[in-house]
């Protein structure tokens, strides 16, 4: 390689973006890579990167051709963005700029996303933004807007690029930013396929911030598709303890019980969202939870006198109450034993399996105020497996 002599304050310079510094023989090597990049017709353009990876004496400026021909890439958008040779060209540079840590090149990326439309582009594009982005809240910002925008797309009927939205849902939970809850959050209920949801849900689950605060929120205040969906991702989240989830069930629960009647629809989904709250605080065995769960059971009970829940679903609430395992909730089944008992003595008839649930709930609990009501079961008609039920139930009082 020709040599020169220059003054010693030339020897090393900065060179183009960032705090990247060269020596001149180095930024020569760039310029001649550059200059056969221009004249290389569109194939070996590709190459010409290619061979650059591979050649030690390009690892000071290999992230600086790179952003070269992203630039190129750039300005020939509107002729050849579907051209396969200048697809092949751009991704191999996005995903270079990422290997080589060029954070010079994110403005860059984010442009070529605008303009390519293709997947490979966009998920290679998506990918070297993921590492370039961190600790970069404005390009979490962008890359939220862009998902946000594919979820509309998706929500009005157009089959989307399910790979690029993935990769972007990806990208997002490497970046971590708790800014991006909503347009993650907004994701989940876009209509895409279940792989995508899968990612969408490990990308919240990685977020930085209060993200329980945020569910609680989306609970309290937003449409019920949303509520529901913020519950499942709550519950869900394996990085939130008992506590963080036993905190959004009672929101869920309580914003169920709460919700005006409007219209078929909606009076089904918000019994949804009791159910799946009770059932969570099941679960739980989340015991601060018990003043709502007896709203729920009263609820439900109710429900089902009408007809308007199925017995599945108060057999639900009574186990609910059993998990809960305080003195309110041991009151009420002992009171709803007491009922039992009074009129399958009147009559002779009585629901098997709300019984059977009702006496095994008060002997998961072991609250003493249900004696008397125990021991009368042995009085009544009742078979062979309530009265096994009710013997075990003595046996587990506290006294």
């Amino acid at each position: 390689m020709r040599r020169f002599g220059c003054p010693g304050w030339l020897v090393l310079g900065v060179i183009g973006y960032g705090t990247a510094v060269f020596s001149l023989p180095a930024q020569e090597i760039l310029d001649s890579y550059e200059r056969n990049f221009i004249r290389a017709a569109l194939p070996a353009k590709a190459e010409i990167l290619r061979d650059a990876a591979i050649d030690g004496n390009a690892r000071e400026f290999i992230g600086r051709l790179y952003e070269f021909a992203l630039n190129f890439s750039l300005q020939n958008a509107e002729f050849f963005q579907e051209d396969p040779d200048m697809v092949t060209l751009t991704a191999l540079a996005a995903r270079g700029a990422g290997e080589a840590g060029h954070k010079a090149s994110v403005d860059t990326l984010w442009k070529v996303l605008s303009s390519y439309h293709d997947s490979l582009t966009r998920t290679t594009v998506l990918e070297a933004l993921s590492v370039l982005g961190k600790e970069n809240p404005q390009v979490a910002e962008h890359l939220d807007q862009f998902l946000i925008s594919q979820n509309q797309i998706s929500r009005s009927g157009t089959i989307g690029d399910f790979s690029t939205v993935r990769a972007c849902v990806k990208a997002l939970g490497t970046l971590v930013f708790s800014s991006s809850c909503q347009a993650l959050f907004s994701a989940l209920n876009a209509g895409y396929p279940e792989p995508v949801v899968r990612e969408i849900g490990e990308a919240l689950n990685a977020l930085d911030g209060d993200y329980r605060a945020f569910l609680i929120e989306v609970i309290q205040k937003n449409p019920l598709p949303e509520k529901l969906a913020a519950l499942a991702a709550g519950a869900g989240n394996d990085k939130f303890n008992i506590p963080r989830k036993g905190e959004i069930a009672e929101a869920a629960l309580e914003t169920g019980l709460a919700f005006p009647t409007a219209n078929a629809r909606d009076d089904a989904m918000a019994a949804d969202l009791r159910y799946e709250a009770a059932a969570l605080l099941a679960r739980l065995r989340w015991t601060r939870g018990s003043p709502l769960a007896i709203r729920h059971f009263y609820r439900v009970q109710t429900d089902y006198q009408r007809g308007a829940a199925p017995k599945p679903r108060l057999l639900e609430a009574i186990a609910c109450l059993g998990a809960m395992a305080s003195p309110e909730a041991a009151e009420v089944l002992a009171l709803q034993l007491g009922y039992i008992n009074s009129y399958t003595e009147r009559s002779g008839e009585f629901d098997a399996d709300i019984t059977l649930a009702v006496v095994n709930a008060i002997g998961l609990i072991g609250d003493k105020s249900a004696f008397d009501y125990l021991l009368y079961v042995g009085y009544l008609s009742y078979p062979e497996n309530i009265q096994a039920a009710a013997k075990d139930a003595l046996t587990r009082l506290k006294w």
